[in-house]
């Protein structure tokens, strides 16, 4: 796909959260019944609980490493706490999903509270079982670091949505 109509490019996922990289393997991420496509809108009350996770590949010898990130917190507008973690899976088999993983940080469900936010699924491939430490915090996560910190390379696969806040929910009362 050319670089100027790949969807991690025009929303701004490869440069503000990824460097340029090749898709190697599959990865399908699945809120309920709606399957996560690149830019695709969500809103909060769909993510509520964490998504199933299906990692491609076919020899379970093989381990990924699952990060989601919103890169917009705490909004788009002034990311100041870019990258914000919302969950970290390790050892993850190939040909199994996130559920057959190591979670190190547990899902925490996006509630972004001004404009729109993207939230980025990374797939990255392990050399072998690894041991993962706990970031301290969850915001200012930079993926690019710790995939260097835990010699993971560059991603095997990513994918993004958009969300924002419901409608109804929060704000003044009259």
């Amino acid at each position: 796909m050319p670089r100027d109509r790949d969807p991690l490019v025009v929303g701004r996922v490869i440069g503000d959260v990824l460097d340029p990289f090749t898709r190697t393997i599959g990865l399908r991420v699945v809120y309920g019944n709606r399957e996560v496509a690149n830019g695709c809108e969500l809103r909060p009350s769909q993510i509520a609980t964490q998504p199933r996770v299906e990692v491609g590949g076919d020899d379970l010898r093989t381990f990924y490493t699952l990060v989601m990130v919103d890169p917009d917190a705490p909004s788009p507008s002034d990311p100041n706490l870019r990258e914000y973690l919302h969950w970290l899976v390790t050892d993850i088999p190939a040909t199994t999903g996130a559920t057959f993983g190591q979670e190190i940080v547990c899902y925490e469900n996006p509630r972004p509270s001004m404009g729109i936010h993207r939230f980025v699924f990374t797939l990255f491939r392990q050399l072998g079982r690894q041991t993962v430490y706990a970031p301290g915090w969850r915001q200012n996560f930079n993926s690019r670091d710790f995939a260097e910190l835990y010699n993971l390379g560059s991603p095997v696969a990513a994918v993004y949505f958009n969300c924002q806040r419901e409608s109804g929910t929060g704000g003044r009362r009259r």
